[in-house]
């Protein structure tokens, strides 16, 4: 298994963002020796044995493009990517701005993302595993019911919700730090995501608020301040706790089933 370690120049990333960097630390070195935990962790390898090399099936491509609208950083997106990939489908990529609210609201009736679209079929749909069910049973893309379903692994579920508060302190800033991601190239974007998702530890609704004048929620100077203070904070600490539990992981998947 790859460990992506991450480092940063916080100084520069957090202008680029559009939030102003803490003035007691303007760069981030991550080092680590052969005999740190660090690398003892990179150096750990899975006992798993390797699963059989999925082969993908002929080139699929409809005469008007199917159009996939998506955040590079979503999750769910990538999901619906990586099918459109495994059943070699071509398609067109559209990329949201963070802020654009107005494009997938005409499309579906909100802001959410992935949306998919077949233009010959006047056609569109949201959601991401509704869309792969679709690619995946409609026989102009392939051989059917290539996807299994979802496993309902419990254990997987525990994983992700066990390394939430450490994905989010360490993704979140990045996300809209440089603005290399097409959704927030421009600062709008950036700051809208801002607006939106709360950094640890706080919750939803002391940060976004409810709407009421009881609750109005974080002034937006104040959630600028706390996403530059952990751009600005020393990740090191956090990517060795990561770089564990990644190993952990990786021994829980065999790719038999």
């Amino acid at each position: 298994m790859k460990l992506l370690i991450v480092s940063s120049l916080a100084m520069m990333v957090s202008n680029a963002a559009g939030f102003a960097p803490s003035s007691s630390s303007s760069s981030i070195n991550v080092r680590s020796s052969p005999s740190s935990p660090m690398s003892k962790v990179a150096l750990s390898m899975s006992t798993v044995s390797e699963a059989k090399p999925f082969a993908k099936g002929p080139r699929i491509i409809l005469n008007q493009l199917p159009v996939l609208y998506v955040y590079d950083h979503c999750p769910f997106c990538v999901r619906v990517r990586l099918a459109l990939g495994a059943k070699n489908i071509k398609h067109l990529i559209h990329f949201f701005a963070n802020d654009d609210i107005a494009t997938p609201t005409n499309l579906v009736g909100k802001k959410i993302a992935p949306i998919f679209e077949l233009p010959e079929d006047n056609f569109v749909m949201g959601e991401s595993l509704d869309i792969i069910a679709k690619i995946d049973t409609d026989e102009r893309f392939g051989t059917p019911n290539q996807i299994l379903p979802a496993s309902g692994r419990k254990d997987i579920k525990a994983w992700q919700k066990s390394v939430q508060v450490l994905l989010r302190t360490l993704q979140r800033p990045r996300y809209v730090a440089t603005g290399l991601l097409p959704e927030f190239q421009q600062l709008d974007g950036r700051h809208a995501f801002i607006k939106n998702h709360q950094l640890p530890p706080y919750e939803k609704p002391e940060w976004k608020g409810d709407g009421t004048d009881e609750n109005p929620g974080m002034e937006m100077d104040a959630k600028l301040k706390l996403y530059a203070e952990a751009m600005a904070a020393d990740p090191a600490p956090l990517i060795e706790d990561l770089n564990a539990r990644l190993v952990e992981l990786d021994d829980m998947l065999d790719g038999t089933d």
